[in-house]
This record gives C-alpha cells, structure tokens and sequence, in this order.
C-alpha cells in the first residue's frame, strides 16, 4: 500500500470540535466487512452485535495536562511546551516538544506560571522527539508534580479545538482511565457511558484492560510513500497476566473479542503466539498495521473516522479491508459524519 491511497479530501467543518452531549449517543457507523453492506446507528447500540461471553477490550491509560505555556528567558519570548514521558523522577526529566523550536538552545531556562513558579532547563536538543527539560524544583515530587499539573492544560490536539476548556479535562478521558501516561486520548474509548457498561453487565458482555500509554506520534504526519518505511514511535505497553487470560479464554470459547480503539488492537497483535494468543507483556511497542496484514486477536474492531493519511486509518483499513473502507469513509463524509477524536465512530464486523 502506499501513501497516496489514503488521500481524500476532508474539510476543518467536518471535524467534531465539542464530543456528543451524551456520550454513548454520537453516530455509529456499521461496517460488515465480510459483505460490505454498511448501517447506520447510535453508538449505544453497539452491544446488538454482541453475546453473552463476549470481550470489549479496553485501553485505560490516563491522559495528564500535558500542554505549558512559558517564557523563555531574558527575551520573554512565549514559548509552548508539550510534554511527551517523564524520564526520571528524581531528577525531574521530561522528553517534551518545544514550540517555536528554533529559539530554544542547551541551557536555556524556561519559566512557567504567573509568578514564575516553575523553572526548567534545557539540556539536550538532540532528541528525535524534540527537547529535553530538567525541572528546578527543590520541593518533594508530590509538590512537583502538583504544580506542573496545576499549570497544565488538557492537550486536545489543536487541530481539533484551538481553545481547550476547562470542560475537556473530563470530556477528553475515558471514565475508566486509571494508568496515567497518555498524552492523547483513546478516542473510541470515549464513547462508553456508565449506563452503556452497566448494560453491558446485564447482557453478560465481559471487560478487559490493557495499558497502552498514546503518544503524539500517531499525529505525525507519514513522509514515505510507501508504508514499509514508515517508523512509528515507540509507546509504552502493558498487558497483565488477566488481561490474557480473559481475552484468550473468549477466543477459546468461541466468543468474540472487540478491539476499542486502535491502542488496543495495536496492543493485541504486539506479542502473539503461533497459536494466535495474547501473551502478557510489560516493554515498548512500535507496532504499525497497515494492508495487507492477518489479524490474529480481534474479531471485531470499534473506532473513530480517522485524518486522510494517518496511521490510525491504515490501521482500520488493514481489518476491513482497503476498499470497504474507503467506501464507508466515504458514506461518512456524505452523511455528515464527524471525525477526530469527539467525533463519531465506525465499528466493524
């Protein structure tokens, strides 16, 4: 596959700015990928595809407040800082993306807040992620952490809403996040209310978690036309020893797992038996799914309407089926579907 295949033309208002007022009630877009005939629903009735013994799989990574507003020093230059994964507690390092770049050098000293109470300085520039701050805090790390956070901003791709609210530190989290990590949501996560997970208890529908802590390289824009030279970075994972278990005793018992999201489907193939099992796994993954690919784990697969030419669109590509794809996303684009993360969702079948 190459690059150019996944092109389409995808205007800024077809892009959901605000999520569903109820979460569970955005479009739902059926795709029944064995005969490509194509629904249209509410998200909430996605449990009418499933049964008893069933597993969703979740991802609960949490997303922290990872966008700062700063100013260099000397010049008071303003300066956006985003934080991508923390290095070392103790010395308080953090990989992070600097925006502008080009003013930042090696020993620059940043400060953030209205009073300056937060320090950082830079000490390396050479990273294939961008910068890397040491924080000046003589406090405990609790009191550290407290302030970078309380100085934050929920990192809402600002392609989706240039102004964050103080709203979207909650719309912006899945109500199961508990693993703190992410700087990007699971989008499809989103979806899930706890009427719709209460439902799922009477409908004996099973729940698994995975850990899979999202970062802004799913947002990179591919520079390769073909896809088998594309890199992806590398994400924390983790898939408990109950996780597996539930999972491979679904598919043992002939039920169906639902991948949610495409964190979790990438987590789902990371490490697979010969036998197709999910194996626990605690490490990185830099997995990229793209057609043609053989799935081993999910039966089914639940996302958002993806960016022309983003990862996450080969990736549902890849378990629909190129062609069947594009033709949904083009019924989306008809039908007034909305894309990115607060918008509507293609589940497929």
């Amino acid at each position: 596959m190459k690059l150019s295949q996944f092109k389409f033309n995808l205007t800024a208002d077809k892009i959901a700015s605000e999520p569903s007022y109820w979460r569970d009630e955005c479009k739902l877009m059926v795709l029944h990928k064995d005969t490509g005939e194509i629904e249209h629903r509410l998200f909430k009735n996605i449990i009418d595809y499933f049964e008893k013994g069933d597993t969703f799989v979740f991802n609960n990574t949490k997303v922290f407040p990872a966008r700062l507003y700063g100013k260099k020093e000397k010049t008071g230059a303003d300066i956006e800082v985003f934080l991508l994964r923390e290095l070392n507690s103790e010395q308080r390092l953090w990989d992070v993306i600097v925006d502008p770049a080009r003013k930042i050098r090696i020993g620059n000293k940043l400060y953030f807040g209205e009073d300056d109470s937060l320090v950082a300085e830079v000490i390396d520039n050479t990273t294939s992620r961008g910068r890397t701050l040491r924080f000046l805090y003589d406090g405990s790390y609790e009191e550290f952490k407290s302030v970078l956070y309380s100085l934050g901003e929920t990192p809402v791709p600002k392609w989706v809403k240039p102004q964050v609210t103080p709203e979207d530190a909650e719309r912006y989290q899945t109500i199961f996040a508990t693993e703190e990590g992410a700087v990007c949501a699971p989008a499809a996560g989103l979806h899930f209310s706890r009427e719709l997970f209460n439902r799922m208890i009477l409908k004996d529908i099973n729940k698994a978690y995975i850990t899979l802590h999202m970062g802004i390289g799913h947002f990179r824009p591919v520079d390769v036309e073909d896809l088998s030279k594309h890199k992806m970075d590398s994400e924390r994972l983790i898939v408990t020893p109950e996780a597996a278990s539930v999972i491979n005793g679904t598919k043992d018992a002939g039920h169906k797992v639902l991948a949610v999201g495409i964190t979790v489907i990438r987590a789902l193939e990371t490490f697979v038996t010969t036998d197709d099992k999910v194996k626990p796994f605690d490490g990185w993954t830099n997995k990229f799914i793209f057609p043609p690919y053989r799935f081993s784990v999910p039966d089914a697969i639940v996302s958002n309407f993806h960016l022309p030419e983003s990862t996450m669109l080969m990736s549902v590509a890849a378990f629909g089926g190129y062609e069947k794809v594009m033709e949904a996303y083009k019924q989306a684009l008809e039908n007034d579907y909305k894309f990115g993360p607060y918008g509507d969702a293609l589940l497929i079948i």
